[in-house]
């Protein structure tokens, strides 16, 4: 019976969080597609996209509430019932109101966006069980849900933008999210570890995070590797003329890198990571800087494909093991602020990648892949001289 329950738990968990990140990874493509659609100038629809994009920073500062409410699963479903209405209200106002309205508006969704993605793996560790491997193996499913609706979210807008019109297309985002917040009012219930005195404040989590050392290297190791892997959708855009294909071929090149993503999810389903997270980290960032570099000297297109595809399995493994850093190591009264944390800098270290990369290659068309091989082996070298000096401490 309780295999069964754990079962069901997590089927609602992959689900809401599916429909959650679905509505959050596509917001940001409605907003402007609704934007150049209506003959608004490009800087319009640039601010308007930032707006919902650029609060997820400052998501732990809202982040605390997950680890002083009494029921957590009440603050995400209220968050994903804000996300959802602010957005719908961003939407209908955009013909009716000056763009500073709906942009005050998507500020506010952005805002609990990291409550989407952070504050929803947050719950995973209570519904999994407590032992290691089916911990390891709901973590699979989490970073599927991410990859999904990561294809999901972006291709719904495109594709109900074509048949109908953005302003349909984002309206069936903020659906999604109330019925995420449904989804996660099922989930299982469990008490608060903590009462709210004990938990830190957003400023004193992060200074925790940084004198500990297993989450020092899960914060900055994330940081890094996310902002590398970003130069990928770009390159493949850059590099289809010296691998001698058309230019539509960059869709082939990324999809290849998502479809690895969610094989290497479903890798670590099938057979769970059984490494402590911690060295466990350092040695998955180094394959992901060997891929990098296989995908940047790839000179055939099908190498380039392999290299990309491989790309996506090695992150996707990277990146359970860094929520099982985060779920093993984080105090149970800041766990909450600890995923909202690296989820949110996670994000914003993306975007910079992706502007970077864009800024970069210019020049050299591999020179960013190069660049971000190179940054990751410096965070893998900096990892193990941390871990070393840890252990001398210690």
């Amino acid at each position: 019976m309780e295999q069964q329950g754990t079962a069901g738990g997590l089927a609602r968990y992959v689900l809401a969080a599916t429909l959650a990140r679905s509505a959050d990874g596509g917001a940001v493509v409605a907003i402007v597609l609704l934007a150049t659609t209506s003959g608004s100038p490009g800087w319009v629809a640039g601010i308007l996209g930032a707006c919902i994009t650029a609060p997820h920073l400052f998501g732990p500062l809202v982040a605390r509430s997950l680890d002083t409410a009494k029921d957590g699963r009440t603050v995400i479903a209220w968050a994903c019932v804000v996300h959802g209405a602010t957005l719908a209200a961003a939407v209908l106002l955009f013909p009716l109101a000056p763009p500073g309205v709906p942009g005050v508006l998507l500020i506010a969704s952005g805002l609990v966006g990291p409550l989407l993605t952070g504050g929803i793996s947050s719950r995973l560790a209570a519904i999994a069980g407590p032992g290691r491997t089916s911990q390891r193996r709901a973590q699979g499913w989490d970073v599927a849900t991410y990859g999904i609706s990561g294809t999901i979210g972006p291709s719904l807008v495109a594709a109900v933008s074509a048949w109908v019109n953005p302003a349909t297309a984002a309206l069936m985002l903020a659906a999604l999210t109330f019925v995420a917040a449904a989804l996660i009012r099922l989930l299982p219930y469990t008490p608060p570890v903590s009462i709210a005195a004990e938990v830190p404040r957003p400023g004193r989590t992060l200074l925790m995070m940084v004198s500990s050392g297993p989450l020092r290297r899960t914060l900055y190791m994330t940081v890094i590797v996310a902002l590398s892997v970003a130069a990928l959708p770009i390159t493949a855009v850059a590099s289809t003329g010296e691998l001698g294909v058309a230019p539509a071929a960059a869709g082939i090149l990324t999809a290849a890198y998502g479809l690895g993503g969610l094989l290497g999810s479903a890798g670590v389903m099938i057979r769970p990571l059984k490494t402590d997270a911690d060295p466990l980290m350092t040695w998955l960032a180094a394959a992901v800087a060997v891929a990098l570099c296989g995908a940047a000297v790839a000179g055939e297109f099908p190498l380039a494909v392999a290299a990309f595809a491989c790309a996506g399995v090695l992150n996707s493994y990277f990146f359970a093991s860094t929520l099982a850093a985060r779920s093993e190591y984080a105090p149970t009264a800041a766990r909450g602020q600890v995923f909202v944390w690296i989820g949110a800098l996670k994000i914003t270290a993306g975007s910079a990648g992706t502007a970077l990369a864009g800024a970069l290659i210019a020049p050299a068309t591999q020179l960013p892949l190069f660049l971000a091989s190179g940054l990751i082996a410096l965070a893998v070298m900096t990892s193990l001289l941390d871990r070393r000096r840890d252990r001398h401490r210690t």
